[in-house]
Parts: C-alpha cells; sequence; structure tokens
C-alpha cells in the first residue's frame, strides 16, 4: 500500500535537507536554536494560518516538535 505524504511533509524534508546542506548538517530549532534532528523537525508557520500568514517557504520554518507544541500552548485562545 503507498501512502502519499501531504505536501507540507515534502516541503519539510526538502527544507531541512537544504538548510542541512547549506549549514554542514546543523539545523536549528526556529524556536530555540539548538539543532533539530531530522525524526524531531516539524514545519512551523512563522505568522500562523489564523493570522493571515501562509504556507509560502518565506513564512516557513524548522523547529523541533515539542517547541512548536509549547508555542502554540502559550498562545491565547482566540474568541
Amino acid at each position: 500500500m503507498l501512502v502519499a505524504m501531504s505536501k507540507l511533509g515534502l516541503t519539510r524534508d526538502k527544507m531541512y535537507k537544504t538548510v542541512a546542506r547549506q549549514l554542514h548538517g546543523v539545523v536549528p530549532c526556529w524556536m530555540c536554536g539548538e539543532h533539530v534532528a531530522p525524526a524531531e523537525a516539524t514545519l512551523e508557520h512563522i505568522q500562523p494560518l489564523s493570522e493571515g500568514g501562509n504556507s509560502h517557504v518565506e513564512n516557513l520554518a524548522i523547529s523541533h516538535d515539542r517547541c512548536n507544541n509549547l508555542r502554540h500552548a502559550a498562545l491565547p485562545a482566540t474568541q
């Protein structure tokens, strides 16, 4: 059975590999600055979609899954 990856999943992998190549294997987390291993990498919208952001490469960054989750947990709930 063939499972298709989401477009953002493919973008995350491509961005990770590009950054790793440019920075000699070191991919810093957009949130904390520490290295992100491929298995921990998530694609973060710098300006959230809910605030008018988009999924263009200029608005995307690699972060740890835990940092991404902490950021969203700290955001106030919209009403």
